[in-house]
């Protein structure tokens, strides 16, 4: 079985891309420093230990397993720890993705799968959003993401390096089938968090903002199921091995969600009261973002079949119930 890098493969994302490359006939080579990652969540293929900015660390990996693509999740991703600290996401993100591109060209290994953000279009109100969209990222994580996508532009024009980036938006939910899930330390993601509230881990979800300009005050997101995105990677890797040019792909189900909306829906699947409070808006945080693409759809055969919100929020339900990582 061929051999495909996946940086960040001990994460949320990074693991269950891991799973469908697994089931898709791959073998995924984790590659990971565990900084926000975890072993446990390590299943599928090798793991290697190993920073983003280790070049030699990275031309030794690449030796060894002689990867046929790579699957770059790695990346800082708290939007409030990227207002607050703009230069390690720069260097992290940017610096470290930069490292990985040209030790991925100097193995040989010319097909790049990218995860990115739809943060790098900032605000654009009453708009959905479209691969054509101007890219204007409110914050740093969504400009360095952005600087990867030029990066690997540049590297193409360079080198004939050639990439799928997918612009996604809210990730949610959890492997059906209870082998990985979502756990970040500390957690800052809306529907974790609300579980943890209703499973009396923490006293509330705070409401970050009720001021927004929106039917019920509280800023809208497009969810769309982690199944369902690493799909998409999958079919994203199969596009490139058939030879066909780079592309651009939104990720995201066309249908928005305010904060209140996914509480109520988390109240009726786990048939249980939310605690919450209000807190003022977070800074970098946009009005709404909303997929309005079917570029992924027409041209790579995706469908998002596991994301309505009341299947993401009990998948992770299940999880939060019943899975752990020990380290």
């Amino acid at each position: 079985m061929a051999n495909v890098l996946v940086t960040g493969g001990a994460g949320y994302i990074g693991s269950h891309a891991c799973k469908a490359l697994k089931l898709a006939g791959y073998t995924p080579v984790t590659y990971d420093n565990l900084v926000t990652g975890w072993q446990d969540a390590v299943q599928f293929g090798p793991f290697e230990q190993g920073d983003l900015q280790d070049r030699a660390r990275l031309d030794e990996v690449f030796r060894i397993h002689q990867p046929v693509a790579v699957m770059h999740f790695a990346a800082l991703s708290q939007v409030g720890e990227a207002m607050a600290k703009p230069g390690l996401y720069w260097r992290n993100n940017v610096a470290g993705s930069l490292t990985l591109i040209e030790a991925a060209v100097a193995a040989g290994c010319m097909d790049f799968v990218f995860s990115s953000t739809c943060a790098t279009y900032g605000e654009h109100d009453n708009v959905v959003l479209d691969e054509e969209t101007p890219q204007q990222p409110l914050n740093a994580y969504g400009a360095s993401k952005l600087a990867v996508e030029m990066i690997l532009r540049d590297f193409e024009a360079a080198y004939g390096l050639k990439s799928v980036i997918f612009r996604y938006f809210n990730v949610a939910g959890a492997d059906p089938e209870g082998a990985v899930g979502e756990h970040h330390r500390p957690e800052t993601h809306l529907i974790p968090v609300m579980l943890e509230a209703i499973d009396g881990q923490r006293a509330a979800l705070t409401i970050h903002g009720t001021d927004y300009d929106t039917a019920d005050g509280t800023c809208i997101r497009d969810y769309v199921h982690v199944c369902d995105l690493v799909d998409a990677h999958v079919l994203g890797l199969k596009w490139l091995e058939a030879g066909h040019a780079s592309r651009v792909y939104n990720l995201g189900t066309g249908k928005g969600f305010s904060v209140r909306e996914v509480i109520t829906s988390a109240g009726s699947v786990t048939n249980a009261e939310v605690p919450h409070s209000e807190g003022p808006r977070r800074a970098g945080d946009a009005t709404k973002l909303v997929s309005g693409s079917t570029r992924a759809a027409a041209e790579l055969g995706w469908a998002a079949h596991r994301s309505t919100m009341p299947q993401m929020i009990a998948d992770a339900w299940r999880w939060h119930k019943n899975g752990h990582y020990d380290k």
